[in-house]
Order: C-alpha cells, then structure tokens, then sequence
C-alpha cells in the first residue's frame, strides 16, 4: 500500500508540472524516509505586490491642473488633469488597479510644456526581491504609444541598471542601432538586448495600445512554439551562461522618452496634445528562491520564500545553522524531471566549522602564524575567510556575507572609466569629460562618441554662426554659403563670387591702414 501511494505521488508530480513539489514520502528497505527534489513556485501576477515610483518630481499632471487634448480631436482641449479632484486626477497607482469594463483609469504625464527639452518620465517597479520571469512584459498605453522608450532592469534593488529593451520608430536614429524581431534570435544568442520598431509607429490611440517585452518567444526557442518541451528549457537554463539570471530581476524601470507624435513631426503650436499615458502594466513572475521552495507568501511588507531542504532566508540563499555541513548550493535543474536538490546537510563536520561563509570547502592551516585560511574563494571573494570581494567587484550590502551574490561586478564602462574598479558603492573612476556611477555617461560640454569627446559646438558657448546648426554637439551643419568648425567663414568659388570681392577690400583696407601708418612715421 505505501508502495502504491509513493507511485500516485511521483505521478501527481509529473501531472502537476515541472519541479511543483519539494519532497515526497518514499519507502525503502531502510523504511520509509523523504526524498528531496529541486523545486520553484507557481507564477504570480507581481503588480498585486509592486511598489511605484514615478521620476522626475512633478511629471505627473494635476499640480498644477491643466487641460490637454487628443491626437483625434488636436484642438479640442477640454479634457482636464487636476490631482486635487479625485475625478480628474492620474496618480501612478491607476497603472495597477482594478478596471470596470470599457473604463480606463491611468497614470498621465503632464503635457510637453518645454519642447524642445525632451519630455522624460521613468516608472520603477520594485519588488524587494529577485523574481523570475515567465511571461511576457505588458504595458498598456492610452492615447498612443511612445516613438521612443526603453525597458531596463535591476539585479541588485535599483543600484545599477542594464537595457532589456530598445523601442523606437527609428532604432538607428534613437539608439544607434538597427531594429531586430525576436525571430532572429537563436538559442545562443536568446539573452541578446534588442531594439524593436514593432511598438512604436503610429497607428492610432484606439488600435493599438500594448507594447511587450517578449518573454514567451525567448522560451520558445528552446521549448517550442507551445513551450510543451519545457525541459529543453530547464536544462539549457543550467549549461548557458547568464540565461538564467537574463530572466530574472529585482527592478524594472520604464523609460519613456518621447510621446505618440500622430504623425511625423512635433506641432509647436499644440504642444497639449503630446504626453504620456499607462493603464497598465502586466509582470508575470515567480519568485526566486533557488530551487529550494514551492511557496512563496506575502509577509512584513515583501515576498518571503518558504524555504525547504534545510535554507533559510528571503531568497532560501543559505543554510540554516545547524546544517552547514557543506557550502550552499543553489538546486539544479537538471536532471530532468526532478532536478537535484543540494540540500543542506547536517553539521557536526569540521568542514561545517571552517567560517569562509561558504564561499569556500577547503582551508588550510599556516602553521607558523597559527592561523586557518580559506582556499580558493568562489563567488568573486577573496580574503582569509572569502569576507572581501575581488577587485572589479563591491559589496552588495542587502546581501549576508553567505549569500552567493555577496560581491557585484563593477561593469564599469570601458571607454569611460579609467579601470575597472569601483569603490564601496559601486561607482566606477571617469576620464575626463566622463560621469555616472558606471562612466557611461557625459558632463556637460562633452557628447558619446567612443567615449566623452569635448563638444565642437553647443547652444552657450561654442554657438553655430550664421544660421549653423549645432548636431549632437559633433559639428555644425552650416547653410550655403558659408563653412568652418562654427560656420564662421563664408565660401569662396564659383556660386559665391561676393565672397572674393569682399575678401579683396577686407585685404585692400588693411594694406592702406599699413602704409598710412607708415607714413605717418616717416612725417614724424
């Protein structure tokens, strides 16, 4: 009978799914004992436990109140924005509620006031975990969808950011690169950051409204287009590098930098027709607890895993103390169907008393400084006892000394910073002309161009002259007739013959002004 029910139970886990359940009840000669199995949560809708912010401070509409108007009705302005009116007012939280049908709320941007200064809105999700994603990225837009955004992602709660997703009407104007659709990627390039131009062409506010970030196709291409064979998905999941952690996140932040236009250029004489929009935002997702829990519950204000197989922690990122026998390890997918567990053992072993906050399984003993070392640090540590991190790397203070994620890498900007090493915070050491915590950026007065190059024009000092106009702070692009770094001097050939004459009198009048002084010494 036992016999029997431990069959049913290895069933139900095939039923179930892939890695549902953490252990089950098995009969042996022994008797009958638990056996352990990698296991995962089930997917969750993440925007039930998101936490908002919305950047820089008063882009919201509402304060103060303003009118704005439609791509369909351009001049029509009678709609209000008002956050002292609940009625006509658009926080952020409208991105995650609950809607009546046929009613839309939504998040709403103020209107493009300042053009030509961009009109720039950052939405961060935080979670206060690392998740897992398992389907597609859905943001819904209301009145058009932006002619250029991007998605980008944290691994480490918002301190460095990473590009998930270029969109753009024009990706080699706005971002420099060519558009991709995510059936050019293969399986050994499936974690590659794209730029798409399938979301943001106009096509009207009451068409099209969504744009994703595809999650589903990626999996397919290990899975199949009806990710029934999910196990090749597990299983590459362990043996490609950075595949696993390409899914898998902190923080995600919406870029929106430039509205629905309606058509081709921007109409300075209706400036309240361009703004930003949300009345949804889908992440679907599981927790990230290692492979050691199934469950994952909603407790003090954050995402807890319900750790099995002897972790503890919010991510079950380490043993508990009395099983620290060997160094934690993560589950493992493989092999298929159940994946191995590596559960923490027991301790009592003077392995499981070595304090290299397992990062390490060996030490060594200097006999003449009566000293114990830790020998060859994993996880990018260093030190006696694997408590400093390697250089390139900083410490990440949210996670305990035993946690696997303990040291983060620099990813400082090769052509920005001088090296690369950080400090304490993460922030890497610039070249001239350089700024940002990974050098990526530019100070004033200096443009991208394989690294910060001085700029050759501006709009304060170094200003284009007759009519010239400054491109990207690169060079001046000056009207017929003239030419020179800052369109300062005026051709000379066969089209624009006033310009010889006019250098022969400026030639002319200085020889005349040099023999009237001349003369004027010999007189004296």
């Amino acid at each position: 009978m036992l016999r029997l029910a431990t069959f049913f139970i290895h069933c139900l886990a095939l039923v179930l799914g892939h890695y549902d359940i953490c252990k089950s009840w098995v009969a042996s000669d022994d008797g009958p004992s638990w056996e352990y199995y990698a296991c995962q949560p089930k997917p969750m809708a993440m925007k039930d436990y998101v936490m908002v912010k919305v950047d820089p401070p008063g882009i919201t509409c509402g304060d103060p109140a303003e009118y704005f108007c439609t791509h369909e009705n351009p001049y029509l302005c009678s709609d209000e924005c008002d956050a002292a009116n609940p009625d006509l007012a658009h926080p952020p939280s409208l991105m995650f509620d609950k809607e009546e049908e046929g009613l839309a709320t939504y998040w709403q941007s103020v209107t493009w006031k300042r053009y030509p200064e961009p009109l720039v809105a950052n939405i961060t999700l935080s979670w206060n975990k690392s998740v897992e994603l398992t389907d597609d990225i859905v943001v819904t837009f209301e009145y058009g969808r932006p002619t250029v955004m991007m998605l980008e992602k944290s691994l480490d709660y918002g301190r460095t950011w990473h590009p998930y997703q270029y969109y753009a009407d024009d990706c080699m104007e706005a971002f420099g690169m060519p558009a991709k659709k995510i059936r050019d990627l293969t399986a050994s390039n499936a974690n590659r950051v794209q730029c798409t131009e399938e979301y943001s062409r106009w096509a009207g506010s009451k068409k099209e409204k969504n744009v994703r970030f595809d999650v589903r196709e990626r999996f397919a291409i290990f899975a199949g287009p009806d990710l029934k064979k999910m196990e090749n998905l597990y299983t590459r999941m362990e043996s490609a590098k950075g595949l696993k952690d390409f899914f898998t996140l902190t923080d995600l932040r919406i870029r929106l930098l430039r509205p629905a236009l309606g058509g081709t250029y921007v109409q300075r004489d209706n400036l309240r027709k361009y703004f930003y929009a949300i009345s949804n935002i889908e992440v679907t997702a599981r927790c990230k607890c290692n492979l050691h829990a199934n469950a994952c519950s909603f407790r003090d204000g954050s995402l807890q895993c319900e750790c099995e197989h002897n972790t503890t922690g919010q991510d079950c990122g380490r043993c508990e103390k009395r099983f620290r026998t060997k160094s934690w390890r993560a589950g493992s997918y493989t092999p298929t169907p159940h994946g191995s567990p590596n559960a923490c053992a027991a301790a009592g072993s003077a392995l499981g008393n070595c304090e290299c906050y397992g990062h390490s399984n060996r030490c060594s003993y200097i006999d003449f400084l009566n000293v114990v070392t830790c020998v060859s640090c994993k996880h990018n540590t260093r030190g006696q006892h694997c408590q400093y991190c390697r250089l390139g790397y900083y410490r990440n203070v949210s996670a305990e000394l035993d946690d696997e994620n303990v040291c983060i890498e620099c990813n400082c900007n090769q052509l920005g910073s001088l090296h690369d090493r950080c400090n304490d915070t993460g922030h890497c050491e610039c070249r001239t002309g350089s700024a940002g915590p990974k050098c990526d950026d530019c100070l004033p007065g200096y443009h991208w161009k394989q690294g910060c190059k001085p700029n050759v024009c501006d709009e304060e000092l170094l200003i284009c002259h007759n009519g010239g106009t400054c491109h990207h702070g690169q060079k001046c692009i000056c009207p017929a007739g003239f030419k020179g770094a800052l369109c300062q001097d005026a051709k000379c050939d066969s089209t624009h013959r006033n310009c010889d004459s006019a250098s022969s009198t400026v030639v002319s009048s200085a020889l005349l002004l040099v023999c009237t002084l001349l003369m004027s010494t010999v007189d004296g």
